[in-house]
């Protein structure tokens, strides 16, 4: 008789989940997704790092651990910042999760 596999019709959120790794994958997305957006913004309105830097009044080193997408170590004002610079809002909620 073969064994059936548990793995078979779980997601990949569910093994994240069983492996206590879900919160920090989420979080890695969402800074991935920011620093991509915020990039996308730049080139929209033509802004080099050195402009957006400036306007931001922060560094270019600054800016560049904001747009580096495994660095998640940002502030809410830094990216509100940033967002006010490229004309965007930033938004956060909390959301109940899913069951």
């Amino acid at each position: 008789m073969k064994k059936k596999n548990k793995a078979v019709g779980s997601s990949f959120d569910d093994f994240l989940k069983q492996e206590g790794e879900y919160e920090t994958a989420q979080a890695v997305a969402v800074k991935r997704v920011l620093a991509w957006q915020i990039q996308k913004a730049m080139k929209e309105k033509h802004l080099a790092k050195a402009e957006m830097a400036r306007r931001m009044k922060t560094s270019r080193s600054h800016l560049e651990r904001l747009l580096d997408p495994c660095n998640d170590s940002l502030t809410l004002s830094t990216l509100a910042r940033a967002g006010h610079v490229l004309g965007r809002e930033i938004r956060f909620e909390l959301v109940p999760r899913a069951a």
